[in-house]
């Protein structure tokens, strides 16, 4: 690091966990952020501010009026715009060291093969059960961590997936995928602001520990938050040995 880089991020390098080392490894860090709205914009903020030297920040949609209420990473002037391209202006003004790649695309699954393999994490920051199973199928195929987050009305939750030890298990243990399961949709049920910030700064500090080799993660644990009450829970789980995504062959 050069001068400037070490007070940029003196207040981490100051952290005995982290220090200078750490601080390193993380401006060599390659992340994949699936979702640039309420979740993606936080937790690629604090990416960014970070150094994550590497963000590749993927959304398909455009920024509506009714996104402002929660999704910062996009400003009143930039509505009708791609939100990848849109947060791709933000972050450079956090920090213009970091690269960051837009994709204003749908990924399938063969573009989410690619991606996930050319990084070292992937966020799941979308809104929706289908792509989110399909991320926890690119991260367990490439054997990349995966950092899952959920926030809709007061209620949130965010795990960590890694699948670096035999009983660690992955997205489709604790969610299988059916085809009659209930979307609940914020823009049906509404959801309340300031969760989708504590939920998506929660993956990019859990994306910063993997990546400095810090910490503990949340592996094995989903930890739910109650906004209204502001009450938290954390529950462990376990690799489901049948499962259809990690489980063994056979």
């Amino acid at each position: 690091m050069d001068d400037p880089q070490l007070l940029r991020y003196s207040r981490h390098i100051l952290l005995d966990a982290l220090g200078v080392e750490g601080q390193q490894r993380i401006l060599a860090g390659r992340v994949l952020i699936v979702g640039a709205g309420g979740l993606g914009s936080p937790a690629a903020l604090y990416l960014a501010a970070a150094g994550v030297g590497q963000i590749v920040l993927a959304d398909h949609d455009t920024v509506d009026l009714t996104n402002l209420q929660r999704q910062i990473l996009h400003r009143d002037n930039r509505i009708g715009m791609n939100k990848a391209l849109s947060g791709q202006i933000t972050l450079a003004e956090i920090n213009p060291e970091v690269s960051v790649i837009p994709l204003p695309e749908r990924l399938d699954t063969a573009r989410l093969e690619e991606l996930t393999a050319a990084v070292d994490i992937v966020l799941d920051c979308s809104d929706n059960f289908a792509t989110r199973h399909a991320i926890n199928r690119a991260c367990v195929r490439q054997k990349r961590p995966l950092v899952s987050g959920a926030a809709i009305r007061f209620d949130g939750q965010v795990s960590v997936y890694t699948l670096d030890r035999a009983e660690a298990p992955c997205y489709h243990c604790l969610f299988p995928e059916a085809d009659d399961v209930e979307e609940t949709r914020c823009a049906v049920t509404g959801v309340f602001a300031p969760l989708t910030g504590i939920v998506g700064s929660m993956q990019a500090a859990e994306a910063l520990k993997l990546l400095a080799g810090i910490g503990r993660s949340l592996n094995g644990r989903l930890l739910l938050i109650d906004s209204l009450d502001m009450q938290w829970r954390s529950s462990r789980f376990n690799r489901d040995p049948s499962c259809a995504v990690c489980g063994k062959p056979g």
